[in-house]
């Protein structure tokens, strides 16, 4: 019999939540799309708020929706579609971006402004120590990862709670101009940097570990994991609503004072010596230092076993092997690491997004597998060209698909993925209609 679990569970599941969902690009992103939107500060953020927090909700209900994750969401299909689909994500939030984002972050913020000569070389060694002390963490986990990540959240609650009111009590700062997309469609511009935080992949990922959570303390009813799903994605949602409203109005309080920057952690650092001095720029670093090593352990740690789940190489060699990709994409810039992962999302995204329109649509669909099928390949095609088009490759192929409505704000796989299954709905109805007539005659 399925357990119920009591409030104060709920509420802890709920905060865990949260927690696996705070990292890097949370902290990192508003603050530049705050700055940069300027007085299109209040639709962009509407825009990002859709993707950052209202997706990575709906991929939690679908997961607990249908009992599982990728393998589940791809039954019926051959093993290797959901196996090609799962790794590809886990790359992604791995060491292709994700993870060497986090020591990008805490670079910027944990060394640069207290670097008088801040160069490739200070990065270089920043990103070695940290990955260093990462892979150690990640093989020999103990109880210190425990403490500090219980440790870490609340502190820096406490200090986006600071940072909140800070903006609410300032002398108030005229807003900037818009720049660039920001100036043209500032909703549909914040609506796409909202896939920049990776969190709906993630929730794909990690949504069936909640599940799994759930089930070893006894809730073993399909409807009741949906249900506590759905409240800890509403308490997870609130803390990251918070914590990215707070965030765009600090970048939007930032028109002078950081006018330059080209990231959010430099935006947020010169917020933060700028309203609360070193003693301020210090606890900033520390705490986001903290914050993003135990992103990045946690990451590493979920695609070592993943891998190894796979290609038995050993744990430890796969650890290995993500720390030093890692180490190599960390010494980017944080700019280009961003650049070149727009387009690599946009050719992702959309097919997880196909997965989640299908697992809500299933139980109304008949030729499942031909669906579903089709709705990849849709989601796949346009998604591959939206991410050539992002990156001004194969224009002349790519002009093929500017037909499809909403292809030049990156959505054009809406069309292609809604037809798929518009056919599944219909073919269910005639089924049925079939049926009725041969019963009648």
């Amino acid at each position: 019999m399925s357990k119920r679990l009591s409030t104060t569970d709920t509420l802890s599941f709920g905060f865990m939540l949260f927690a696996f969902f705070l990292g890097a690009g949370n902290i990192i992103f508003p603050p530049l799309a705050g700055l940069q939107s300027g007085e299109n500060l209040m639709p962009a953020m509407m825009g990002f708020l859709i993707t950052a927090v209202g997706l990575p909700l709906i991929c939690l209900v679908a997961i607990a929706k249908i009992g599982g994750g990728i393998p589940s969401m791809t039954k019926g299909l051959p093993t290797w579609v959901g196996t090609a689909i799962a790794a590809t994500i886990f790359v992604v939030i791995g060491p292709a971006f994700a993870t060497p984002r986090t020591g990008l972050v805490a670079y910027e913020i944990g060394a640069v402004p207290f670097l008088q000569d801040p160069s490739s070389s200070t990065q270089v060694i920043f990103t070695i120590a940290f990955f260093a002390i990462a892979t150690l963490l990640a093989l020999y986990p103990g109880k210190l990862m425990d403490i500090v990540g219980k440790a870490l959240t609340p502190t820096l609650i406490l200090l986006l709670t600071a940072l909140a009111v800070s903006v609410l009590v300032a002398p108030s700062v005229p807003a900037g101009e818009a720049t660039g997309a920001w100036a043209e469609d500032a909703f549909t511009t914040g609506f796409l940097e909202g896939y920049m935080t990776m969190d709906a992949l993630g929730a794909l990922i990690f949504g069936t570990l909640l599940v799994d959570i759930l089930r070893r303390k006894g809730v073993t009813d399909s409807g009741d994991q949906a249900r506590y799903m759905m409240i800890a994605g509403v308490i997870a949602a609130i803390g990251l609503a918070f914590v990215y409203i707070s965030l765009f109005y600090v970048g939007g309080a930032s028109a002078e004072i950081a006018a330059t920057a080209d990231n959010g952690g430099a935006i947020l650092s010169a917020y933060v010596q700028s309203m609360f001095g070193g003693f301020g720029a210090v606890i900033l670093a520390a705490v986001v230092v903290l914050a993003c090593l135990t992103t990045a352990v946690g990451l590493t740690t979920a695609f070592a076993e993943y891998f190894n789940s796979k290609i038995k190489l050993g744990y430890r060699n796969w650890v290995l092997i993500c720390a030093a990709v890692c180490l190599v994409v960390a010494n980017l810039t944080l700019s280009e690491l961003i650049a070149i992962s727009i387009p690599v999302l946009f050719v992702v995204y959309p097919i997880a997004m196909a997965l989640v329109i299908y697992v809500f649509a299933r139980p109304a669909i008949a030729a499942r597998t031909t669906t579903l099928a089709a709705m990849l390949i849709g989601a796949l095609v346009t998604g591959v060209a939206s991410g050539l088009n992002v990156a001004g490759l194969a224009q002349p192929l790519v002009a093929q698909f500017s037909i499809l409505p909403l292809f030049d704000q990156h959505m054009g796989w809406i069309v292609p993925v809604i037809a798929a299954l518009t056919f599944g709905l219909v073919y269910k109805r005639n089924e049925r209609a079939l049926a009725t007539a041969e019963e009648q005659a």
